[in-house]
């Protein structure tokens, strides 16, 4: 395989060498007035461009900015909109590309808990569902106050507030408040009776450079299959105190209640048997109860039956006149539960100082604060109400009448229950003379997590006692409830070096995090673990081939921290499992090297980059059974995965009205070792297997006309076939998704109405029928699991919206 990096590294070589012969015969034009290149960043933006390429960057980075995301129906999320760039995977259940159980993202083969997420610098955490150490950007911030989004494929800057940026990183930015007073705001109506409405109050300048803006944001849509709603409300709220040259003071306040029904994750049985648009059964309580009976009762005769030798003779069921056939159509208990749903409710909040110390000395320092409360429930066959258990009212719940054992019903209402409580602050020092710019800081964290996993009590009657989209109370039982501590401490140091045409940087980051658990109920773990590296390099490289072309390269280390939780990470096991892994277990490393070659002439922009990855004891973590039985998965040591690959994009404005992008990804990533036990032994053949869900080839386009008055848009996105079993015996295949909108602003000439406009959007515009997510209920090392989610089928949405 080293001959099959050299080559691809040679062959991205060549690439580069030739845009640099471009380049060179480029820069015998006429050059540009002085500024022109430094400047051309803010140019492009002015005039509606994506300024994608990252020209002047030693690593693999690129820019989506708020015009890009004003193109896309509002309340998209802003992982939807990078989606078309190389290297990025991204897939999720809806069109809005928010439903947060399916969401996911990969870059170049790492997924979601792999990567770094910031946003104005504030840590989110690795974003994942049921996020223990931060929040998703979709309840970070209302995405229609986005300024933009910076996504780093390799690696991300030394001074990013991660733990977990093994793969690369996504820096999202907010807008400023405006100098002057305005009001702005969009309304939304399309398919499954989707309603979303925004509205932002700009105060412009007050005096003495204070200005500030609060915006509401409201979303509410049916599901696109089967019953249920998903909603949220948003509140963003940011104060600045401008102080010119010598910086500015910035305070914000973001708040977030999302509440959503589940889509039921799916099986290719399920898919052969009951079709892709097969979903939770909300609408038929009666059902959802008889399916529960009828799995209770086959449980109870398998159960007599073994302690019998094989013999029924007296077997009594668990409940009477239900039987031991499902209804026609339903083959187990998993082909359909009544309900799921996910509850969070974010508070994030914080002082920004961004000043001049001197006129060489800079520093730009965060303090934060976020609380989050939530919940993800399932409504379950696989635990039984008891009688005498509290309703939601608090009044115990009688013995069924269908019941021989007492029970109050055959369904129970399983909810795991998240706290978090964090706060940190990041500071930077920047110091810059002439050539040389030099920059030190650290970030500390302290995190309280609190998790349990609870039941409460269902009835037996016609329709049910709880509602999936409220917080509960008054459980009958409590499985486990732990407090999971994390402290977190990073520094860097880093030097940018200017020479002539080429410059230099490089440093170094290092960081301790402490992982403590304290189990407060149950037989999980208590213990402690750390993960400590106090120098994790990076250096780098550009090259000005001329004022049109440049070469880059960069090398860098990673490390990710362990996480505290009990449901992922290295305490989600017995307390036995946790001490036989404890001294062995190391943190998940990575060592990235890339280089490559960007060009721009005229309205031309061109970007291409090789690049190699050694991903060093790669954590496997096997699930086991549905995962509405909550058992804990396998956590195992993979040994190492080894990545390399090629990126290219292009950007082309025709005429100043009509731009073009492309973009193509090459990937292959494989284990390079088997899975084995303490002694040695394998227990999965996983060396040489590709890794789950990663595509191997990419190809990304897209279509934008915008003259000032008629804009419009058209996108393709294709991936190839991603496996979801560590022995890649199961697959889903590739597909190709377009997506397209239309609309009309309204000039000076059109009085009242200047300012306004109007759109229309089609997702999904071909109505392909597809898998979207893989992984929700994690992977296996061979065979079906119900881990799959559809894809949302065409739908369309008509926005009027003023002032963006």
């Amino acid at each position: 395989m080293t001959k099959i990096v050299a080559y691809l590294l040679a062959g991205t070589g060549m690439l580069t060498m030739a845009v640099a012969a471009q380049a060179q015969d480029a820069a015998k034009a006429p050059k540009p007035a002085t500024g022109a290149q430094g400047n051309s960043g803010d140019a492009e933006a002015a005039h509606g461009d994506i300024v994608v390429l990252g020209f002047g960057q030693a690593r693999q980075v690129q820019t989506v900015a708020a015009i890009d995301m004003e193109r896309l129906t509002p309340g998209t999320s802003p992982l939807k909109a990078i989606a078309k760039l190389p290297g990025v995977n991204f897939q999720s259940a809806d069109a809005f590309g928010a439903y947060e159980w399916s969401t996911r993202i990969s870059l170049r083969g790492f997924n979601q808990n792999q990567l770094g997420f910031t946003l104005d610098g504030v840590p989110l955490g690795d974003m994942s569902y049921g996020n223990v150490n931060g929040l998703h950007i979709s309840r970070a911030i209302i995405s229609d106050n986005l300024a933009s989004t910076t996504v780093a494929q390799g690696a991300g800057a030394l001074g990013t507030a991660s733990t977990s940026n093994l793969g690369g990183t996504l820096q999202f930015v907010s807008r400023k408040p405006s100098d002057t007073f305005d009001i702005v705001g969009s309304g939304t109506y399309g398919s499954n009776n989707t309603w979303r409405g925004f509205a932002r109050l700009d105060t412009g300048d007050l005096g003495g450079g204070v200005k500030g803006y609060l915006s509401y944001a409201y979303l509410t849509t049916d599901k696109w299959k089967g019953f249920g709603r998903q909603r949220q409300q948003q509140v963003n709220a940011k104060l600045m105190k401008d102080m010119g040259a010598r910086g500015s003071i910035t305070a914000f306040v973001d708040y977030s209640d999302r509440r959503e029904n589940d889509y039921q994750d799916l099986s290719y049985d399920i898919i052969r048997r009951r079709g892709l648009n097969n979903d939770n059964i909300t609408d038929n309580y009666s059902l959802a109860l008889q399916i529960a009976r009828v799995y209770q009762n086959q449980t109870a005769l398998a159960s007599y039956q073994k302690a019998n030798n094989g013999s029924s003779a007296g077997f009594v069921a668990p409940w009477t006149g239900a039987g031991l056939t499902y209804p026609s159509g339903f083959g187990t208990p998993d082909d359909a539960y009544y309900n799921a749903a996910g509850l969070r409710r974010d508070v994030l909040g914080g002082v920004t100082f961004d000043g001049k110390l001197t006129d060489e000395l800079s520093i730009v320092s965060t303090s934060y604060y976020h609380y989050n409360k939530g919940q993800g429930s399932w409504i379950t066959p696989y635990s039984a109400t008891p009688a005498g258990a509290l309703g939601p009212d608090g009044t115990p719940l009688a013995a069924s009448s269908t019941s021989t054992t007492g029970l109050a019903s055959p369904l129970g209402f399983r909810v795991t229950e998240y706290s978090i409580s964090r706060g940190g602050n990041l500071t930077n020092l920047f110091y810059e003379t002439g050539a040389n710019r030099f920059e030190v800081g650290a970030w500390y964290e302290s995190n309280s997590f609190t998790q349990a996993r609870r039941f409460y009590g269902m009835n037996d009657g016609t329709s049910p006692n709880r509602n999936a989209l409220e917080f509960q109370s008054n459980p009958y039982r409590t499985q486990w409830y732990g407090k999971y501590d994390t402290e977190t401490l990073q520094y860097h140091v880093a030097d940018t070096l200017t020479l002539g045409n080429l410059t230099l940087n490089g440093g170094w980051k290092g960081m301790r995090v402490k992982n403590q658990a304290n189990l407060l109920v149950g037989s999980l773990v208590n213990g402690r673990i750390k993960a400590e590296d106090w120098f994790l390099p990076q250096v780098g490289a550009v090259y000005h081939v001329s004022e049109a072309a440049e070469l880059f390269a960069s090398y860098t280390e990673n490390m990710r921290a362990f996480v505290s939780s009990a449901t992922t990470g290295p305490f989600a096991t017995t307390q036995a499992g946790f001490n036989g892994i404890r001294s062995t277990l190391k943190p998940e490393t990575s060592k990235t090297i890339e280089g490559g070659g960007r060009l721009r002439s005229g309205g031309l922009q061109l970007s291409a980059v090789g690049y190699f990855i050694d991903f060093s004891n790669r954590l496997l973590s096997f699930a086991n059974g549905s995962g509405i039985q909550g058992n804990p998965p396998t956590l195992n040591n993979a040994g190492s995965v080894h990545s390399y690959g090629a990126e290219v994009s292009a950007f082309y404005r025709i005429v100043r009205p009509l731009s073009l992008f492309a973009s193509y990804s090459y990937n292959h990533a494989t284990y390079q070792d088997d899975v084995k036990n303490a002694a040695g032994a394998v227990l999965t053949a996983t060396a040489g297997k590709t890794v789950v869900d990663t595509p191997e080839h990419m190809v990304k386009g897209e279509v934008v006309y915008d003259d000032g008055h008629v804009f419009a848009r058209a996108g393709a996105d294709y991936l190839s076939k991603r496996y979801f079993t560590y022995l890649n015996d199961q697959s889903v295949p590739g597909r190709v998704l377009v997506d397209a909108s239309i609309g009309y602003r309204f000039g000076e000439d059109a009085g009242a109405l200047h300012g306004v406009a109007i759109e229309g959007s089609v997702t999904n515009l071909t109505d392909k029928r597809y898998i979207s997510t893989v992984g929700t209920n994690g992977f296996t090392a061979s065979g079906d699991n119900q881990t799959l989610l559809a894809g949302a089928p065409r739908q369309w949405f008509v926005t009027l919206r003023r002032g963006f």
